[in-house]
């Protein structure tokens, strides 16, 4: 209901400024006795009084019983407040007389502490006052001593320090005296730890240098001394370096020195480059021993380091000092002369171009200085990488920021190389020696083949070999290099397979074989003689001349032989490919021949025509296209590969050959015996070629045998193939009994490829096999009662070789 009220007077005009929270009376009053009627306003407000008491009514008799309870309540809470007001005033009454009772002995205690704080600390600096009074007078008595003990006198200056630390004791008269005595002694004591440091590096008298070790650690400096030491060494060996490169030295060692003028270039007059070349050397030499001798030095200090411990804490020197430096001696030392050498190497490169080119042509001379040098510092700088080893394992095990800190220390040494980085110094001149060797090898060979028509001449090859040998020789000092010269060497010899094979001719004119050898087969044969000539070279060279590199070495320059062996057979394979096909276009024209006959007489000598075809052929292709190339394994190789194929298709033809009298056995006998004779030209041993002439020597015996002698034979299967023989029984068969091309209907020829193509015996008695049921299927389909006679042995044949290949049989 009173929303509803509200609601109304929020909606009417003149109620709604009186529900506004910001409502001011005097300003709406103003407003309303200028803008209206004031007796209308009067009327509509005594109207909303009116309704808003109605409503109020309206509420207090709704809850009426609501009211008389909360007015109970308000009378109660007035008698709580009541008693807690009284309770209240009597707890300020207590705090007063207690803050009257705790405040004033607390000011007298609060005083009283005050005097005996500066009553300790007045004791404290008298005690103090004392105790440098006593230091130092002993530290008087210890420098007036002889000799001076510095070690118990850097105690008593350590002592000294510690107490004026935390206490400031300047202004005080009685120690003023004192204390000027203590800076003076302080100084004279490191001045003397210096001067024994300095003497005991020198001398690497390790009694000196632990002295003056366990000063500065006394006086609390021990890392920043030792910084200092190895600074000093650094700063001496920089100067060294740039000394040793120094043009204007190296010029005033030559005895007809000349000073330059204002804008002329420093360099060596005339007569002078000898001996200023050997100045430079000489220097460079002196500089690794100097270089060797600071380390040398480093490992000293080292080693005092590691026996050094702090006799309270008994903290290792060596430990202390690692663990400010982040690093090892070792380490930090070599890194600043590798970042010298590389800085100053640089620098006299860049002014002095004569020794920029010294340096580079001379390249193996300094990398062999630098190797003797690792070699005299290897064994140091294993024993120091050691010690930090066990240095970083005996890290105390609760420290676990000292063990975090000591096995990065650790890390950082293991994977650290000296050597590597000691090489990085000369990058940019190794990198220059190689560009040069790099022309030194592919130069000569560029030149060799600029006339594009002919291959290089035997004194050019000879020239080439004699370089290959020098570069190889001269990088034999280092290892690294001697291999990444091995790898030009092999790019050289590619580049000249690269210009041989652009030379070889590979159109028809290099392949026939009809008539006489063409300028192109002179060419190529040119060609391959020359790679026959630079592989013999390269090979002798590699086990002979060169035998004493390393075996990467040499295994990296015997990689090129197959590079070379590999254009060498690319040359001669297609005059090789067009002998074998002429030969077996040769041997195909004996189906051209007839065999049938029966007649004895006279045909157990002669030969057939195609044989005596053949020996001429052989015998001018052995004469006129294989006498150009130099005798080689590769053409022996090609040779040998020809006469197997010669024998192969010689033995798989005769087995084609179909019908066959006793007189064409008698000649094909003959022929046998003249095949040996035959590829005689190719290889004067036969026996040589292997199985192929096997099964010619074991073929012929079979044409005169019976057929149950002929599959009976024991060559049968380990030396003929099975399906050699099933061939030539067919031979036997009568016509019904088709051959396997006969009865796929292909020629000879055709058929020969496939035997090329499916050298799997397998395959090939599948084929026979198929030849055969097309024979049982045409006895059947003519309704014969029996077959031939050849038919079951060649059957029990031909299941003996399936059974021999893994294959199955049927019945």
């Amino acid at each position: 209901m009173a929303t509803t009220v509200f609601q109304e007077f929020q909606e009417d005009n003149t109620y709604s400024p009186f529900l506004a929270d910001d409502f001011d009376v005097q300003k709406h009053a103003s407003q309303l006795v200028q803008g209206v009627i004031i007796a209308e306003q009067l009327n509509k407000l005594t109207l909303g009084i009116n309704r808003l008491e109605r409503e109020i009514e309206s509420q207090v008799g709704s809850h009426y019983e609501d009211l008389l309870s909360q007015a109970t309540g308000v009378e109660t809470l007035e008698d709580v407040l009541n008693t807690m007001h009284t309770r209240i005033q009597t707890l300020l009454a207590g705090v007063e007389r207690l803050r009257v009772r705790v405040v004033d002995p607390y000011q007298r205690v609060e005083r009283h502490t005050l005097v005996l704080g500066r009553l300790q600390a007045t004791c404290e600096l008298l005690r103090r006052v004392i105790r440098c009074l006593m230091l130092s007078q002993r530290l008087q008595q210890q420098l007036s001593s002889e000799p001076r003990d510095i070690t118990k006198a850097a105690i008593s200056l350590s002592e000294l320090d510690h107490l004026g630390r935390d206490v400031d004791l300047t202004g005080l008269e009685v120690l003023e005296r004192d204390q000027r005595l203590v800076r003076q002694a302080r100084s004279d004591v490191e001045k003397q730890a210096v001067v024994m440091m300095d003497r005991g590096m020198e001398l690497q008298n390790q009694t000196q240098v632990g002295t003056a070790l366990q000063v500065f650690h006394n006086l609390g400096i021990l890392v920043p001394s030792v910084e200092k030491v190895l600074d000093t060494l650094i700063t001496r060996l920089n100067k060294t370096v740039s000394q040793t490169l120094d043009v204007n030295s190296l010029l005033q060692v030559c005895q007809d020195t000349r000073k330059s003028g204002p804008g002329k270039a420093i360099m060596p007059g005339p007569g002078q480059s000898v001996q200023f070349r050997a100045s430079l050397w000489s220097n460079l030499e002196k500089l690794m021993d100097d270089i060797y001798h600071a380390c040398v030095q480093t490992s000293h200090l080292h080693k005092v380091l590691a026996k050094k411990r702090d006799p309270v804490s008994h903290v290792c020197f060596l430990e202390e000092v690692q663990r400010h430096s982040r690093s090892d001696l070792f380490t930090r030392v070599w890194l600043n002369i590798t970042r010298i050498l590389t800085e100053e190497f640089a620098k006299a490169a860049q002014e002095s171009t004569f020794i920029r080119q010294y340096l580079e042509v001379d390249y193996p001379k300094l990398i062999r200085l630098y190797g003797d040098l690792w070699r005299r510092l290897k064994g140091i700088s294993m024993e120091m990488r050691n010690v930090n080893t066990d240095i970083t394992s005996c890290v105390v095990d609760g420290n676990i920021e000292d063990k975090d800190e000591a096995d990065n220390i650790g890390r950082n040494t293991q994977e650290f190389d000296p050597e590597q980085t000691l090489r990085g110094s000369l990058v940019p001149l190794e990198e220059a020696y190689l560009s040069r060797s790099r022309s030194r090898l592919l130069d000569p060979v560029n030149l060799m083949f600029a006339a594009q028509d002919a291959p290089p001449a035997k004194e050019e090859v000879d020239a080439l070999i004699k370089t290959i040998t020098s570069e190889l020789n001269v990088s034999a000092v280092d290892t690294s290099l001697s291999e990444t010269v091995a790898q030009n060497v092999a790019e050289s010899l590619q580049l000249f397979c690269v210009k041989c094979r652009q030379l070889i001719v590979t159109s028809g004119e290099a392949s026939q074989v009809i008539g006489p050898p063409t300028p192109a087969q002179s060419l190529n044969g040119a060609v391959v003689n020359q790679l026959l000539y630079v592989r013999s070279q390269v090979e002798r060279t590699a086990s002979a001349t060169l035998a004493h590199l390393p075996q990467p070495v040499t295994t990296m320059l015997l990689q090129a032989l197959p590079s070379i062996d590999s254009v060498m057979s690319s040359a001669v394979q297609p005059l090789f490919d067009s002998i074998t096909d002429a030969i077996e276009a040769i041997i195909l024209t004996v189906h051209s021949e007839n065999f049938s006959g029966n007649d004895t007489k006279g045909t157990d000598s002669q030969c057939s025509l195609y044989m005596k075809e053949l020996q001429g052929f052989i015998t001018r292709a052995a004469d006129d296209y294989l006498s150009i190339y130099h005798p080689s394994s590769i053409i022996k190789e090609k040779i040998h590969t020809l006469a197997c194929r010669c024998l192969d298709l010689f033995v798989r033809h005769a087995s084609l050959l179909r019908p066959i009298g006793e007189g064409g056995k008698l000649r094909l006998a003959a022929d046998f015996a003249q095949m040996e004779m035959a590829i005689s030209p190719l290889c004067s041993r036969p026996s040589e070629l292997g199985r192929p002439y096997r099964i010619v020597r074991s073929f012929r015996p079979l044409l005169f045998q019976t057929i149950q002698h002929v599959i009976a034979s024991p060559s049968i299967g380990d030396v003929i193939p099975y399906s050699t023989v099933l061939h030539f029984l067919f031979a036997r068969a009568p016509p019904e009994l088709r051959s396997p091309h006969q009865t796929a209907g292909w020629s000879v020829s055709r058929y020969s490829n496939w035997l090329d193509e499916h050298q799997d015996e397998r395959e090939r008695l599948q084929l026979v096999r198929g030849a055969l049921e097309a024979y049982v299927a045409s006895v059947r389909s003519r309704h014969l009662t029996q077959f031939a006679s050849v038919y079951p042995p060649m059957l029990k044949l031909l299941e003996k070789g399936m059974v021999a290949h893994g294959l199955t049989t049927t019945s």
